[in-house]
């Protein structure tokens, strides 16, 4: 069976961030120093990089919501890239939802950049946005996206997350496969 693959388009997090949170306080804070650049579902970190009239109806067609939660993610790659057309740099992602163990078939046009863990009923990520949950990972688990690379790894913290830090927020979490689209809206070097 073929997994369901959501789409969005977040706007980009890295050094070139100076001002509100800027990368430096933000790498200070997390200690993530081997990070270069987050690519998170986080919602106030990777922040939708288009603006998204929620009043509009066409809208509910194609937007992702979970338990009446809005969670900014799209069942159109053609709507998402219909909003993001006149806008020069953000990360186009593929997503799946509780993903197996075998990857999306994704190679020929996105690059596989790690599994997200995302808080059940809101967008906040356990790995990036939460000051570090050291009982369960520490942040040299983390790839250069501030990602887990390793399912079998990702899949263990999410179990073992709110077992370690049981009065801890964000800890009960949805696995996310995370790709990157090679080319579109991605930066020139």
């Amino acid at each position: 069976m073929k997994p369901e693959i959501y789409y969005t388009a977040l706007k980009t997090y890295d050094s070139e961030n100076t001002t509100g949170f800027s990368w430096k306080e933000y790498i200070d804070w997390t200690e993530l120093f081997h990070v270069k650049e987050l690519v998170s579902l986080d919602g106030n970190l990777n922040r939708l990089a288009f603006v998204l009239d929620l009043d509009a109806a066409e809208v509910w067609y194609y937007i992702i919501s979970d338990n009446g939660m809005v969670m900014f993610y799209f069942n159109s790659l053609d709507y998402v890239l219909n909003h993001v057309k006149d806008i020069p740099f953000f990360n186009l992602l593929a997503i799946i939802k509780e993903p197996g163990k075998e990857k999306a078939d994704l190679n020929a046009t996105y690059d596989f950049i790690g599994y997200d863990l995302i808080e059940i009923g809101g967008d906040t990520s356990a790995l990036t946005n939460c000051g570090g949950f050291d009982k369960t990972f520490l942040p040299n688990d983390l790839n250069g996206y501030g990602l887990v690379s390793d399912y079998d790894k990702a899949k263990r913290i999410q179990k073992e997350l709110p077992i370690n830090n049981p009065e801890e927020e964000h800890t009960d979490c949805y696995l996310y496969e995370v790709w990157r689209h090679k080319t579109i809206g991605r930066k020139t070097n």
